[in-house]
């Protein structure tokens, strides 16, 4: 089967609810390619090598978290990202990005992803009154050892993680932000939970996390941020009829 690449947008960006965010990239339809699709890739990142595989793959479409046209970024479509999206275009592969909107859905997104790679029993953003917050809060409703959660995460993530805090520190309460969102970790200390979790970390979120007694995972920002995409690609190969395959370009970030 195939459909209107029109229909998709439109399903993407009400489903994603991507008008309400301020995002520091445009969300949606980002690089026009061939007017119906029967066959989507997803992936995290629009890099050269998931979009060989997609031409590959006969893909009409790719839908990904990191696309392109970032705030402050250079807009000559010179050198790399040329080559990106003339490989595009000249295949006439349609590209969908969608950024904060990916992170932030209750159920398709990549932090709901994350909670239930958790074992979370149910989430909420850290601040409900702020859509675009990236930050989700959970309890377990039995605490759980630090090291227990630090080897499931191991587990579902597939990779090694960073672990802050001492291992048998009991936890309950749990806030976490995918990708790259270790500046997040105060407003997680403020909000009395026992365990901040998110993708990157820098030379400071160490401190912060010893000082303010809050233990702190970084479990990698690609490999937090592979379930949305997934998600949301097998939610539109549902209700369009398409097919649908996530290609996983490694990386170690």
């Amino acid at each position: 089967m195939s459909a209107d690449r029109d229909q998709v947008k439109q399903a993407l960006d009400a489903e994603l609810n991507s008008a309400a965010f301020v995002d520091y990239c445009p969300n949606g339809l980002q690089v026009e390619g061939s007017a119906t699709i029967s066959r989507l890739v997803s992936g995290v990142t629009a890099s050269q090598a998931l979009i060989d595989r997609a031409i590959e793959l006969n893909a009409d479409a790719v839908l990904v978290h990191h696309g392109y046209f970032w705030r402050g970024e250079d807009p000559c479509l010179v050198g790399m990202k040329g080559r990106r999206i003339r490989a595009l275009i000249q295949a006439e592969v349609n590209l969908f990005a969608y950024h904060l909107p990916l992170d932030n859905h209750a159920t398709l997104g990549n932090n709901a992803g994350l909670g239930r790679a958790l074992a979370m029993p149910s989430w909420r953003s850290l601040k409900a009154t702020d859509v675009s917050y990236p930050v989700f809060t959970g309890q377990y409703e039995k605490s759980q050892s630090l090291s227990d959660i630090t080897a499931q995460l191991s587990r579902c993530l597939d990779r090694s993680v960073v672990t802050v805090g001492d291992d048998r520190k009991s936890i309950t309460s749990v806030a976490w932000c995918t990708g790259g969102g270790q500046g997040y970790i105060d407003d997680a200390a403020d909000a009395g939970v026992d365990l901040f979790i998110t993708g990157e970390m820098s030379e400071q979120t160490i401190h912060v996390a010893r000082e303010r007694d809050i233990a702190f995972i970084a479990a990698g920002h690609h490999a937090t941020e592979r379930f949305g995409v997934q998600s949301v690609g097998n939610w539109l190969a549902e209700m369009f009829g398409i097919d649908h395959e996530f290609v996983d370009i490694y990386s170690p970030a």
